[in-house]
């Protein structure tokens, strides 16, 4: 192996440039050289690929959110032919392996290069914490920070308004972002895919801390579930409320990493590239009880699901009755 091909791909999150900078910087010190695709799939086929410079490109990225690789959807990557495209040009540049920063989709094409016989690795790079095969993703501490901090400074509004608050979240179809956040500041409730919900219950519950004292409220609602504002115009069918909705949307996604997804994306990083010189590929890297893990993609996509630890909604109900 002379080569390594890396490449972002989907959704932006934060610490995808620790994990390029920890790829690359990790290849090169094994005396490999490593490419740059911009664009992500649709600059792979396109062939906008460069090498990339240690100190010119890498040097001080580890803390920058987004992806100095950029990002680009792409649905034709989902046809045969245009993957074969993709297989043609990264073997027209000499380059022998690709490691793919990103989440569900970024993976499925990395499973479609594997089955195309071409050596691929994913990493998980999503705030949405929605990979199956590992704890954490890449930017999801981040995301969660970021939450947090919004709900702080809305609850500070709604104590001063004697207002509820329905506050939507993202993650796709998980609820981890909802869960973690909300946990973190005090939601009086969290709604997520993974549990059924009753809106007359939760607006039960605010009356109920209405007459204990407690005139204002936070509600944290998934995305994958329904809008903030749909949740809001259910909720208030019950009860008499002086209520908002805000969308956090892709607030979520921006600005310096955490030192836990700066070190997690380096370690993510370094641990693609020691499995490709050990001769292994087509996998699928993770951490699991704070140790790296590596499972075949194939069957890291096609057999199991991410799973959403909904003890947490359980946790919420308990402290927060």
């Amino acid at each position: 192996m002379k080569r390594i091909g890396i490449l972002t791909s989907g959704g932006d999150s934060q610490g995808m440039n620790a994990a390029v900078r920890a790829i690359a910087r990790s290849a090169m010190h094994a005396g490999l050289e490593a490419y740059g695709v911009n664009y992500g799939y649709k600059g792979l086929v396109e062939g906008d690929v460069f090498k990339m410079d240690s100190l010119n490109d890498l040097d001080g990225i580890i803390n920058r959110g987004g992806t100095i690789l950029r990002s680009a959807r792409f649905p034709e990557f989902a046809e045969e032919e245009t993957q074969l495209k993709a297989i043609e040009q990264l073997k027209k540049l000499g380059i022998d392996a690709l490691v793919v920063i990103g989440g569900d989709g970024s993976y499925h094409g990395a499973m479609k290069l594997t089955k195309h016989g071409f050596n691929s690795i994913g990493v998980p790079g999503t705030i949405d914490n929605d990979i199956p095969g590992t704890d954490f993703t890449i930017g999801f501490d981040t995301a969660v920070g970021v939450a947090t901090e919004a709900l702080d400074r809305i609850i500070d509004t709604a104590r001063s308004h004697q207002r509820i608050f329905v506050v939507e979240v993202m993650g796709r179809g998980a609820g981890d972002i909802a869960l973690w956040s909300g946990i973190s500041a005090g939601a009086d409730a969290i709604v997520i895919p993974e549990r059924e919900f009753d809106a007359k219950e939760i607006a039960a519950k605010l009356t109920d801390n209405k007459k204990r004292g407690k005139d204002y409220g936070i509600v944290v609602v998934a995305e994958g579930v329904m809008s903030a504002q749909e949740l809001k115009d259910q909720i208030d069918q019950y009860g008499d409320f002086d209520s908002r909705a805000v969308t956090l949307a892709h607030v979520q996604r921006g600005g310096m990493p955490t030192a836990k997804d700066r070190v997690l994306a380096s370690r993510f990083g370094d641990y693609a590239v020691q499995l490709l010189l050990e001769g292994k590929g087509g996998l699928a890297v993770g951490i699991r009880d704070n140790q790296l893990v590596a499972k075949d993609i194939i069957d890291t996509l096609e057999n199991h699901k991410h799973k959403t630890d909904v003890s947490l909604a359980d946790l919420n109900d308990r402290i927060r009755f």
